[in-house]
């Protein structure tokens, strides 16, 4: 089920921390009345720090603050900042807290990866980045490569619902029943720009796919041109064909795909895809100058998407997730020159004959992982997505 566009919205596309957390720090300096803020990671330095004191001073005039993290993604970097932030008067809950225990179940892989943020029901942020100082980018040219959105108008109240539902969920599962939603404030949907978008989130109920069928149609649909930037892209069978059926119909079809190694299984398992996508005339190129972490797509200069949804069995079949989907083509050209100063600046193309001639130890690791990341979405129950 894929939420209805809304008319009259006025998006402002961020880039990176530079543009985003000055914006945020902004709003919540301006909160009168709540804050809903949920990040996958909220880390305790600088930037969590900063945009933490702006929490709690908000919470300190009177401002009902709710901050919501993931279990797993905050594990490692929340830190005392938790505590500070609790005292303070914020009210936080973590989903669903990790308890360190390897296995592959479902519901232990079912985590929280929205980065979203509503202010007074009368400004919302929605993108990839999280709360952590995106100039500490070990190794690369800081800062990391993201985007969020800057969101006013109608579309306030599906954000809005959103978050407030979520919020009341955990409060509920983990006995906060006092911290529920009581009295939810009215969001301002009044009409204040021109442009049409949906807010597509991915959950384990009711939005199982939405976000996937979401890029479907567009891919489908598309006449002239894709562009996806994406820092994990291990898509299943629906989206290879949707990709490589666009390039046979003559749209050029370009993958902007992240070059650092972090996570080195899906690393080189996605290096798998690489040869049929380049064998059918699918333009590859790696990200390279930075830690890149955008989730973006733009398609034929005039629908666009950016959230925190990677293209992978993580995002697509088990987090929660949370994506602007936007029809406008003056959004979607500002975002696709975006993309292509960041190629132009940082991104080397991955070239067919290159690929083709890979030495035999590395095709053998590429191969490795792609037959280890296939067993272990098997064992979660999702292997006849691949």
């Amino acid at each position: 089920m894929i939420q209805e566009y809304l008319d009259g919205n006025r998006l402002v596309l961020l880039e990176s921390g530079r543009d985003y957390f000055p914006a945020l720090e902004q709003a919540i300096r301006g909160a009168r009345h709540e804050i809903y803020l949920e990040a996958y990671i909220y880390a305790d330095d600088p930037t969590g720090r900063r945009i933490g004191k702006a929490l709690a001073d908000a919470a300190a005039r009177g401002v009902s603050v709710h901050v919501l993290v993931d279990g797993f993604g905050s594990k490692a970097y929340f830190g005392s900042l938790h505590g500070e932030l609790l005292q303070a008067g914020v009210q936080v809950l973590v989903y669903r807290p990790d308890l360190t225990r390897l296995n592959f179940r479902r519901n232990r892989l079912r985590r929280m990866h929205r980065k979203l943020a509503v202010i007074d029901a009368r400004v919302a942020f929605v993108g990839g980045i999280n709360i952590i100082d995106d100039m500490n980018t070990p190794r690369h040219t800081p800062p990391r490569y993201d985007y969020a959105v800057r969101v006013e108008g109608p579309l306030l109240a599906q954000i809005q619902t959103e978050a407030e539902n979520l919020w009341s969920l955990v409060a509920w599962v983990n006995f906060r029943q006092r911290w529920r939603v009581q009295r939810p404030v009215s969001p301002d949907v009044t009409p204040c720009g021109y442009q049409r978008a949906a807010l597509l989130v991915r959950d384990n109920v009711l939005h199982r796919s939405d976000i996937e069928d979401a890029y479907l149609s567009a891919l489908q649909s598309a006449e002239e041109e894709i562009v996806i930037a994406v820092s994990y892209f291990f898509p299943g069978r629906r989206f290879r064909r949707a990709l490589v059926e666009a390039a046979a119909r003559g749209v050029r079809v370009s993958l902007v795909l992240q070059a650092r190694v972090e996570y080195r299984l899906l690393h080189y398992a996605s290096r798998a895809l690489y040869g049929a996508l380049l064998q059918s005339g699918i333009d590859i190129v790696e990200y390279h100058k930075s830690f890149m972490h955008a989730k973006v797509a733009v398609v034929d200069g005039r629908w666009a998407t950016v959230g925190s949804s990677n293209i992978d069995p993580f995002s697509l079949l088990l987090a929660r997730e949370a994506n602007l989907a936007v029809d406008d083509r003056k959004f979607a050209q500002e975002l696709r020159e975006s993309l292509r100063h960041a190629i132009d600046g940082g991104a080397r193309p991955v070239k067919r004959e290159r690929w083709a001639r890979l030495p035999l130890w590395n095709r053998v690791v590429i191969w490795g992982a792609y037959g280890l990341a296939r067993g272990l979405i098997g064992l979660a129950g999702y292997a006849g997505k691949l």
